[in-house]
């Protein structure tokens, strides 16, 4: 069966393309098979981190969009890794509207995921209840509550549109906090996750034993959490 992983959130900030990164090295570590589409113009991370491993697409471009579902027909046994920069929601679901791409996957035995990641402010949530009266049952959400942007997640709590995600199948991602400096180092290298835990890559973005080690245990946790939910 072939799996689909869109990971957005709309809002620019959010930690949209982290998480693009923390799966693609989560993919990389566990060995599963993946091909990954970066529809960030301008600095995309995929493209920056992952390069050997990605794709640009362009998401007001029709047919560049259909090699996502083509990429996932061809390989099923690969998953496909989506990076949605802010602001794509709308070209997003035109497409998906006009070329009856859900209910194309639903034909094939193709499974769309959809990672939501979210800060702790109001517009997450708005955008999140936004996300569910749009698609509803159509496709399997990962909520990721990201703690590196705020870790008072009680406005989605109290909105009861977790809730309902929940009552759809979501489940819950919870990224804990890794510290801004490791971060800015990583990504002032424009290291891979593996040349910052690695030691023996001089190229890991200036990181000590430390922080190296940081990167690890944060990974470990992130990746408990992913294993919890599948790719």
């Amino acid at each position: 069966m072939a799996h689909i992983h869109f990971i957005g959130g709309e809002k620019g900030g959010v930690g949209k393309s982290l998480m693009s990164r923390v799966l693609a090295q989560y993919m990389i570590d566990r060995e599963i098979p993946f091909i990954g589409f970066d529809t960030d113009r301008s600095h995309g991370a995929l493209m920056r981190f992952y390069s050997g491993y990605a794709s640009p697409v362009l998401v007001d471009n029709i047919e560049a969009l259909d090699g996502i579902i083509e990429a996932a027909a061809e390989q099923p046994e690969r998953r496909v890794l989506v990076d949605l920069a802010a602001q794509t929601h709308d070209p997003l679901v035109k497409w998906m509207d006009d070329a009856g791409v859900l209910n194309l996957a639903d034909e094939m035995g193709m499974t769309i995921h959809y990672w939501h990641v979210m800060d702790s402010g109001k517009d997450s949530v708005d955008l999140l209840k936004k996300l569910l009266d749009r698609f509803g049952t159509g496709m399997k959400y990962v909520l990721v509550r990201n703690q590196i942007r705020g870790n008072d997640f009680s406005v989605l709590e109290q909105s009861g549109e977790q809730a309902r995600a929940m009552q759809l199948g979501a489940r819950v991602v919870t990224v804990k906090k890794l510290g801004d400096s490791v971060i800015n180092k990583i990504d002032a290298g424009s290291s891979s996750f593996w040349k910052a835990k690695n030691p023996q890559d001089p190229t890991g973005g200036g990181l000590g034993l430390m922080d190296r080690q940081r990167v690890k245990a944060w990974l470990r946790d992130v990746y408990r959490e992913i294993d919890d939910v599948g790719v």
